[in-house]
């Protein structure tokens, strides 16, 4: 049974790369959601400042409708930081499962390094770390070190979840 996953975490913990291979894995459909982000979101990001909850909600609102669109399993890629924004994801898909991509701050500041040009500079990374709130017990999901690589990633998901024969 497929299911609509969230791959989660900071800027540059790997969440586009890794929902990517965990969709072809699963072969359901791929979505990043900050290819879901207005214009204003991302000038305000390309800026320095970091977004607050009134401009997440609609972009949030846009990333559950992905989900909800997507029944029969989808990956959607989204930094999905706080409680309440997962939550906000879950009055869309109520059975959402969660990969958080955690990392100590040092390891994504070197992965932040590796990709120049993306809209989220590296100066916010302190208030990402700052905003974000770990899973709670109750919340359908795993957690995994990105100091690893992709497959590795991948693999532990699909182990953890019981779908290691996908």
């Amino acid at each position: 049974m497929a299911s609509q996953i969230v791959v989660m975490g900071v800027s540059g913990s790997g969440k586009s790369t890794v929902g990517a291979a965990l969709a072809q894995r699963l072969r359901v459909p791929f979505e990043d959601a900050d290819d879901l982000h207005p214009a204003a979101n991302i000038a305000k990001m390309s800026a320095g400042h970091p977004l607050d909850d009134d401009d997440r909600h609609p972009w949030l609102e846009k990333v559950g409708q992905w989900l909800a669109d997507h029944p029969d399993g989808g990956v959607m890629s989204c930094s999905a930081l706080k409680r309440k924004y997962r939550d906000q994801l879950r009055r869309h898909c109520p059975d959402l499962e969660v990969l958080h991509l955690s990392g100590t701050p040092e390891v994504i500041a070197a992965r932040q390094a590796s990709r120049p040009g993306h809209f989220m500079p590296a100066s916010l990374l302190a208030s990402q770390f700052a905003t974000l709130e770990p899973l709670d017990a109750d919340e359908h999901g795993v957690v995994i070190d990105v100091d690893q690589s992709i497959d590795t990633i991948v693999e532990e998901y699909l182990s953890k979840i019981g779908r290691e024969n996908r």
